[in-house]
């Protein structure tokens, strides 16, 4: 949140509350690089997670306790949930590490706002005559730049991850089909049909391209969009309502938050799940799933 400021005629400076802005502000620089609140929230969150990963791994024993044994049970469940999406258990094991961590990754930065003095405890600058906080802290996916980044990160990892399981040939040709082409050339005396099919099939792969291209800007604005908008919401009720009003609000940001790490954590096995599959493997569950359920299929 950020406050400006007003000058009263006691000559007090009087702070009120106002709609935090889109960009995150420039708290300190190294060298040339500007270290803004978002960042700077983003790396203490890390820090945190790292702090916590160490202290749980060198807890961890043999014949697990209490504590020990809810977090088993949590991940347990979560590798369950993982298997229904990717079908597969070994899949399973090699994607949830990655998807867990970035589902509290995403959660911390989304519940960073909501902690008191958070958005509202900074440094005072003096802009156009106006005296404005800028806060130390910000929750790095009010950040498009957050979002931006995590997106990126996930839609290059999962074709990274397709080439390690079906290899560079099978990524490549999702997206410049050369097979069909080939196919063509080779079968276009048996099936001349085939010189009309054929370059739709190779157009439809560079539309793939687009594709990864959309699931970037899908990841990081909806991400993004959510929790701007939660911070704006609450800015605004407590602006216009001090107390006891913007508590709903709260709670309301509290499940938002949950739900946007776990969409996102979501989509990130999917998206690798789908990497690690060829158009074959594909065609092939998907004729599997005609045969097993008939009615479906008719209905």
């Amino acid at each position: 949140m950020t406050l400006t400021s007003t000058q009263t005629n006691t000559g007090h400076i009087t702070l009120t509350p106002e709609v935090p802005g889109v960009s995150p502000e420039t708290i300190f620089k190294i060298g040339s690089f500007p270290v803004t609140n978002s960042i700077l929230g983003s790396f203490i969150i890390m820090l945190v997670l790292v702090s916590i990963g160490i202290a749980v791994r060198t807890s961890i024993k043999e014949i697990p306790g209490k504590f020990q044994s809810f977090f088993e049970m949590i991940i347990e469940q979560i590798s369950d949930l993982c298997d229904q999406i990717t079908g597969d258990h070994k899949l399973s094991r090699t994607i949830a590490p990655l998807a867990i961590t970035l589902f509290i990754f995403v959660l911390f930065n989304n519940y960073l706002g909501l902690i008191p003095g958070v958005g509202s405890i900074g440094m005072l600058s003096l802009h156009n005559g106006v005296y404005t906080i800028v806060p130390y802290l910000r929750g790095g996916t009010a950040d498009v730049n957050t979002t931006l980044a995590l997106s990126i990160f996930v839609v290059i990892g999962a074709n990274i991850f397709g080439i390690i399981s079906i290899g560079a040939w099978n990524v490549l040709n999702k997206y410049l089909n050369f097979k069909v082409m080939a196919k063509m050339v080779k079968n276009i005396r048996k099936e001349p049909t085939q010189i009309l099919i054929a370059p739709i099939t190779f157009f439809v792969g560079l539309l793939e391209i687009i594709g990864e291209i959309a699931k970037i800007a899908s990841l990081s604005f909806r991400l993004f969009g959510n929790v701007f908008a939660g911070e704006v919401l609450l800015a605004s009720m407590s602006a216009l309502f001090a107390f006891a009003l913007p508590v709903p609000f709260i709670f309301l940001e509290v499940l938002v938050g949950a739900v946007q790490a776990f969409i996102f954590a979501t989509l990130t096995v999917v998206y690798f799940t789908l990497a690690a599959q060829t158009h074959d493997d594909h065609d092939e569950s998907h004729a599997t799933h005609e045969a097993e359920h008939p009615a479906e299929i008719e209905a």
